[in-house]
């Protein structure tokens, strides 16, 4: 097969056993919270910035543009002040992130969501109390060096801690916690909409989500392959048999990581230099193509300027806010299955059907935007299809959640081997916050002038990125992950630049 399927059920799948234990249960709960300040954020930036009085505080040309009847609905919202206050965040958690590499290594995962939350606190609270645009972008910058933070070490921590059998559904947590943080955002921006300090209120709340990861954080251990990789055996021995079960042999599986930490600490190189080698031009191509390609399903804007696209469209303020809970309760239910089968019918198959159903729902919307609004996006949009707008939408939504959403924070997390397996997370978040940033910043202008037809520009690359899937991504499901390079080494293509035998590692 093209993607070098590895039976779950073989030896290497089955190579260390480890019960699902309350300590690894609420271990992964913590670092999967990370996942919940960047929800929060995505959700409350898209409808902060629909509420009038932070519009007159900050941005009132958009105010006057949209009492204008000479604008076309797609470009109300086109101001690149506007889109800086939420792209802003990304350019600083791009530098976050590439750090994170270095410092996650020396101090270790569990330290970084640390460090991540007390960045996001003091952000947040400087949002709220926010008196000019410079106070609100400095917030953003300082929200962003915290999501840098937590986005590179939250799932790093979740595919170390978790037993490999259950790698993708304890992976997938992150995700769903920033699917929880998108809809309550949503529901608290619905709540203060309408109170001249509700935006206050709404970014100021930040500081909720932070302090329970931060203080969460003082609460559990770090990974055991952390724990190895600075030298703390028997700290990563303890770690080990609390995440595995005291009737678990966790022997094997500790001298199997103590083994590939020695390996890593024999190569001098730096793992900036080490990971562009050729044996790992896979993993680097991979965790490159696979943050970039989410990026490029256009989610994440649906996502930050939902209320906005809502509110063009016809439906009024508090529809377009309820509208934006709607589409992220969609994905957040979506996230759910995922987890549930992810590690039962594998990685592969999730990318290839969310594909498949994401371009269906993008084609259908532009084809609805087409006809409903016109060429130029001049006539008015009835309730009923803007109605059919958002549950095309929430289709897609739900197509995303359930595949990109989650396994993108997965698979750079499991597929490196431990010694460039921090520097290779840091390199995937700071490729997707460099997207990410790029596509928020443009989009806005995009849709105003490409209309309907930015949507199909995303179900393009939709077709691309599922056809990549298709041919070079193997299948990872259930494999320990120093197991890893088996299935590369097998992999039709991949197969010419990994060789089999591990031992290649060593000096």
């Amino acid at each position: 097969m093209a993607g070098g399927v590895v039976p779950v059920d073989s030896p290497m799948a089955n190579a260390f056993a480890g019960n699902i234990t309350l300590s690894v249960i609420i271990t992964c709960l913590v670092a999967a919270s990370s996942g919940l300040i960047f929800g929060y954020d995505v959700g409350i930036s898209g409808g902060v910035t629909t509420m009038v009085p932070f519009l007159q505080k900050f941005f009132p040309d958009i105010l006057r543009k949209a009492a204008s009847t000479e604008v076309n609905m797609y470009c109300v919202y086109d101001s690149q002040i506007l889109t800086l206050f939420t792209s802003s965040l990304y350019l600083a958690g791009l530098v976050s992130s590439l750090a994170a590499s270095r410092i996650t290594i020396a101090f270790g995962r569990r330290n970084i969501i640390l460090f991540g939350g007390i960045f996001f606190l003091v952000g947040s609270a400087l949002n709220g109390g926010a008196q000019n645009i410079a106070m609100l972008i400095l917030g953003r910058i300082l929200l962003g060096l915290g999501v840098g933070f937590t986005n590179q070490s939250g799932p790093l921590y979740l595919s170390e801690i978790a037993p490999p059998k259950r790698r993708g559904a304890f992976n997938a947590a992150f995700n769903f916690f920033v699917g929880i943080g998108v809809v309550a955002a949503g529901c608290i921006n619905f709540g203060t909409a309408k109170h001249t300090w509700g935006w206050r209120l709404s970014l100021g709340l930040a500081v909720v989500p932070a302090a329970v990861m931060t203080f969460g954080a003082l609460l559990i251990t770090d990974t055991p392959s952390s724990l190895v990789e600075r030298g703390k055996i028997d700290e990563a021995r303890r770690a080990l048999r609390k995440a595995r079960g005291s009737s678990i042999d966790i022997e094997p599986e500790l001298e199997e990581l103590i083994k590939w930490s020695q390996i890593a600490k024999s190569v001098e190189q730096e793992p900036f230099k080490t990971i562009f080698e050729r044996q790992y031009r896979p993993h680097l191509v991979m965790a490159i193509a696979i943050t970039f390609f989410q990026q490029l399903t256009g989610i994440n804007i649906v996502a930050f300027y939902a209320p906005n696209l809502f509110q063009s469209v016809g439906l009024g303020h508090d529809t377009a806010l309820i509208s934006a809970i709607i589409l992220g309760t969609v994905n957040l239910a979506s996230i759910v299955l995922g987890t549930a089968i992810v590690d039962r019918f594998g990685r592969r198959f999730l990318f290839i059907t969310g594909g498949i159903c994401m371009f269906l729902c993008q084609l259908a919307l532009s084809v609805v935007l087409a006809v409903v609004t016109g060429v130029y996006g001049t006539k008015d949009i009835s309730k009923g299809n803007a109605i059919v707008v958002l549950v095309l939408l929430s289709l897609y939504a739900a197509s995303f959640g359930g595949s990109w959403g989650s396994l993108t924070w997965l698979i750079p997390s499991e597929i490196f081997p431990l010694k460039i397996r921090s520097t290779g997370q840091s390199i995937a978040i700071a490729v997707q916050f460099v997207t990410i940033f790029i596509l928020s910043q443009t989009f806005l202008t995009m849709l105003c002038h490409f209309k309907f037809g930015a949507l199909v520009f995303y179900a393009g690359w939709i077709v691309i990125m599922t056809i990549f899937i298709i041919f070079f991504l193997p299948e990872t499901k259930g494999i320990p992950l120093e197991s890893m390079h088996i299935i590369w080494s097998k992999h039709w293509f991949w197969s010419r630049f990994v060789k089999e035998a591990p031992q290649q590692n060593l000096p």
